[in-house]
């Protein structure tokens, strides 16, 4: 595999200037030639075991409204899942929900490492040099968002919730926008729904906010509400004003105690 014939980053919007970076792990679903596919057919490959169906259309409205950089993937996560490290048994699955991943099966520790080297390594290394410019020219503190999508049936069950907003440790920014959600009434939310911290889902949320010390949320959509570029524009409007008010009122709030003390 080389990394001549394929790259795996996408950038958006890297001269933006707002206190936010945009995260989007799972956006792409391209499998490098070389790989062969990893031994899928078609549909096992435009499913939402390759990627998150509409997330980037949702992570570049995002970039453009709130004028912020975002770092996406730019191969699948049947590939490497830049959401995982590289000793987690699904960051190179070998079975989905639905499909088996031939190519993925009786991986080499080097042909692991290679695949860790060429595309987690490039991903986290530009998110964590955009998340630390960004907080150099910002005037008011830096907050993280990764940007997912889910399916409305996962295991036979029906996912009732339409937006997730997980968190690892500091909830602050997912409880803030969870409350701006509630108000405001248009979708079922929730927070770490329809998953945790325990599925191991907040690694990047981990690698580049909390140990930092900044506010950050992943967004979790389903993806019924987004598959089509009119829906996720419709989307991305609606979350940019949740998003904005939540930083507000984080920022009000810290002023006021600062204030006070």
């Amino acid at each position: 595999m080389t990394i001549r014939t394929w790259s795996p980053i996408q950038f958006h919007g890297t001269s933006g200037k707002a206190p936010f970076v945009l995260l989007c792990e799972h956006a792409a679903k391209d499998i490098p030639q070389e790989l062969g596919n990893l031994g899928l057919d078609p549909e096992a490959r435009a499913s939402h075991a390759a990627w998150d169906i509409g997330a980037l259309d949702v992570a570049t409205g995002l970039s453009q409204l709130l004028d912020a950089p975002l770092v996406a993937g730019g191969v699948s996560r049947l590939v490497y899942d830049c959401n995982r490290p590289l000793q987690a048994p699904d960051c190179m699955p070998v079975k989905s929900e639905v499909f088996s991943i031939p190519g993925n099966k009786d991986l080499t520790d080097d042909e692991r490492q290679l695949r860790f080297a060429l595309v987690h390594e490039p991903f986290h290394s530009a998110a964590q040099d955009l998340i630390r410019a960004q907080i150099k020219r910002s005037k008011t503190p830096v907050t993280v968002l990764t940007i997912h999508s889910f399916t409305p049936v996962y295991n036979g069950g029906q996912r009732l919730v339409e937006l997730g907003f997980l968190f690892d440790k500091n909830s602050g920014f997912s409880d803030a926008i969870q409350t701006i959600e509630q108000e405001r009434g248009r979708f079922k939310s929730a927070l770490n729904e329809p998953y945790d911290a325990t599925d191991g889902v907040t690694y990047s949320l981990r690698k580049h906010a909390e140990d930092l010390d900044l506010d950050a949320t992943m967004i979790e959509i389903r993806n019924d509400l987004i598959n089509t570029q009119d829906k996720a524009k419709e989307m991305a409007d609606h979350l940019a004003q949740s998003i904005l008010q939540a930083h507000e009122t984080l920022h009000q709030d810290r002023q006021r105690k600062a204030n006070a003390s």
